[in-house]
């Protein structure tokens, strides 16, 4: 995202904004962070992404990746970037917190599938039926399975 965009969205100057970035570079590294030279300016125009560049002032603005406007939230003093950076933060807590219990979960399960499957005395077609019952749990539980497409009603402007 554009640095200005960025500065409305947390509610300060770009002037403010781009300050805290350059107080704070160490917070900021290339893959966060870069500027956009007079040949990305000059496409942006011809693509109509902003109407000239005197849109931007005369300064080349900063570009940030996601990680950058997560950054961003934590060197800004908005009332809007300091409730952004407190979301952020319980939102990894929470996927913290997701990843480890269904990681336990998926650990006993792959021990209770090793004890029942090394059973000579299962039947070929319970065997069967047990994996497949086994991948399905697993695939449930496994945060990197593919992704599934939601059930319900969808609006006529909503994407998949």
């Amino acid at each position: 995202m554009l640095d200005f965009d960025l500065a409305d969205m947390y509610a300060v100057e770009t002037r403010a904004l781009k300050q805290a970035v350059k107080r704070n570079t160490k917070r900021f590294p290339s893959d966060f962070m870069f500027k956009l030279n007079a040949k990305e300016i000059e496409t942006m125009v011809s693509q109509n992404v902003i109407p000239s560049k005197s849109y931007l002032g005369g300064a080349l603005p900063f570009v940030f990746t996601e990680q950058g406007v997560a950054m961003l939230s934590s060197v800004l003093n908005s009332e809007t970037a300091v409730q952004v950076n407190i979301q952020i933060i319980r939102v990894f807590t929470r996927m913290r917190e997701l990843l480890s219990s269904n990681k336990d979960i998926l650990l006993k399960l792959t021990q209770i599938e090793k004890k029942l499957l090394k059973h000579d005395h299962l039947h070929k077609k319970n065997e069967m039926e047990l994996q497949a019952v086994f991948e399905a749990l697993k695939q449930l539980l496994n945060p990197e399975s593919e992704k599934r497409n939601r059930v319900g009603y969808r609006l006529a402007n909503e994407k998949d």
